[in-house]
């Protein structure tokens, strides 16, 4: 995937805001007062199946497009849906979905503003897929960006990994496992205030390099994107990673590993190591960040590689995923 958007789309599509690759477009536009800082982002959600433990596919996609814009410091305003439906797709899922997007827009504070609906011929697509796109408004002077990441700097998570990931799997039945394990799916934008929050506090309003959403490739291709975007070492600590009981066993039957596993509620954030224990602290404070964690710190060499300090004392690489292990995810 990442050769595809470099080689093809940025190729043809190539311009300033989008050979940033980040999560979301960051320009200004002028009202007439001044100009206002805006993020846009767009994204689609395939998953399957459709309903499983902690939501669907539904409250994904509402969630997802929130915490791309969330990702540049944006509070999230507007997001448009579009349907792309099977012939004979069951109205009462679709019912079922339509509201649980309702109510994840409206818990958080969002609305859908505008849309599409597609119905395609039987046997031309999976039940149901969804496109959002979304739009917010950057209140502060700040930049995020995977290329910021400086020598010294510490890595956050604000959780618990792999969570998403092994619930699918459960759901598809892959697994035969009880578990009550869920989605981690939810919406990251006041965590980030939080975070915005107490680094201007402590007079420190750079010191929030990057922020990203480890989706689809897991805690390990986020990191590794950053790494190449920065030019920078990043080493993460095998004995601080925060992973439940249940997805390090799912993941040990599959022959996975929890890094690479998609999470759909959890933020990696780069931070200057003097506030990074203030903002872990502040982090906690909200429910979307009560496990957050400092998982490693940057370093100037070697330069452009993900490394693990691992439980026994040794290092090993960690690379960027070089295929998908789970498709379909989100």
């Amino acid at each position: 995937m990442h050769e595809l958007v470099e080689g093809l789309f940025v190729e043809h599509f190539g311009n300033p805001m989008l050979d940033r690759l980040e999560d979301q477009a960051v320009f200004e536009v002028s009202n007439g007062r001044g100009p206002a800082r805006l993020a846009f982002t767009t994204d689609s959600y395939v998953v399957t199946p459709l309903f499983f433990s902690g939501g669907d596919i539904g409250r994904l996609a509402v969630n997802g497009t929130i915490n791309d814009i969330a990702m540049s410091g944006a509070e999230p305003l507007y997001l448009s849906a579009g349907f792309i439906l099977e012939e004979g797709f069951a109205i009462a899922d679709l019912k079922r979905i339509v509201e649980s997007m309702r109510v994840a827009a409206d818990d958080a504070g969002v609305q859908i503003v505008t849309g599409d609906t597609k119905v395609v011929e039987k046997g031309t697509a999976d039940k149901l897929f969804i496109n959002t796109a979304g739009i917010g408004v950057i209140h502060d002077a700040l930049s995020f960006s995977a290329s910021n990441a400086r020598a010294g700097d510490k890595v956050i998570v604000s959780g618990n990994i792999g969570d998403h990931g092994t619930t699918i799997m459960v759901a598809r039945g892959e697994l035969e496992l009880e578990t009550d394990i869920e989605s981690d799916t939810a919406p990251l934008h006041t965590l980030v205030k939080d975070m915005i929050d107490e680094a201007q506090r402590l007079g420190s309003a750079d010191a929030i390099r990057s922020l990203r959403d480890p989706t689809r490739g897991g805690v390990a291709t986020t990191l590794n994107e950053i790494a190449s975007s920065s030019d920078v070492c990043i080493e993460i600590h095998e004995d601080t990673l925060p992973v439940r009981e249940e997805v390090q066993g799912a993941c040990e039957i599959l022959g996975l590993d929890p890094l690479y596993v998609a999470n759909e509620g959890k933020l990696i954030a780069i931070v200057a190591a003097g506030v990074a224990d203030a903002v872990v602290a502040r982090m906690r404070e909200n429910k979307y960040g009560k496990d957050s964690v400092v998982i490693g710190e940057v370093r100037a060499d070697p330069a452009g590689i993900v490394c693990m300090r691992t439980a026994f004392g040794g290092t090993r690489i960690v690379d960027m995923l070089t295929g998908e292990q789970l498709p379909r995810i989100c």
